[in-house]
């Protein structure tokens, strides 16, 4: 690795930190010097301001949910229904790490960024795109398990509210059960979907 490569990760790394433990507009350059004890001059060099370091922490998001979110949760896990509750609890288990206090990095960004200029708007909509599109590659390797009328990306998109508004209401009031009540209902409604499926009409053999 180049030391300009190397640099880059660091500040990108401290940033990440930074930003999910204070949020962006709380975290200042020096902030991010003091993580990675740089001088100012090695991080303009890199980053022009702090807007393209945030550039930076978002599109590293992106490329890393497989490897940073999804490979870990999903180990040992082959079944893709199983899979969507794994990832799930993979996030459970994060607050009660944190003492309830977790945050989804994105989640707290979109909501303190509410008037983010148009590339960091497209990048923070295109990791909850990802997030909800590899559930619905799970959906689609469940094939006929679930009915033919499923909208899968509409199904996608709901499990992603049902992880984001559960981890914020867990923050909130210091309670895991507000994220294992929302995580329950969504069980319950893809074991109503399961069955619906199962009791489908076998089709009619010819003479």
């Amino acid at each position: 690795m180049s030391p300009a490569a190397d640099t880059r990760g660091r500040i990108v790394m401290a940033a990440m930190e930074l930003f999910w433990a204070k949020g962006f507009n709380s975290t200042s350059i020096a902030d991010i010097l003091s993580r990675t004890q740089l001088n100012a001059g090695s991080l303009y060099h890199v980053f022009p301001g702090k807007q393209d370091v945030l550039i930076a922490v978002l599109e590293a998001y992106r490329d890393g949910i497989e490897e940073n979110l999804l490979k870990p949760a999903w180990e040992g896990v082959d079944d893709p229904i199983e899979r969507i509750f794994a990832l799930l609890a993979r996030y459970r288990w994060m607050i009660l790490e944190t003492d309830c206090t977790y945050g989804c990095p994105i989640g707290s960004l979109a909501l303190e960024l509410h008037e983010a200029d148009p590339v960091v708007r497209d990048l923070l909509a295109v990791n909850f795109a990802n997030w909800a599109g590899a559930i619905e590659q799970c959906l689609a390797a469940a094939g006929d398990r679930l009915p033919a009328d499923t909208d899968r990306r509409a199904l996608g998109e709901f499990v992603l509210t049902v992880m984001e508004g559960g981890v914020m209401q867990a923050r909130t009031h210091r309670d895991v059960g507000y994220f294992d009540r929302g995580v329950d209902a969504l069980r319950t409604h893809f074991d109503m979907l399961l069955a619906r499926a199962a009791r489908r009409p076998e089709p009619v053999q010819g003479d």
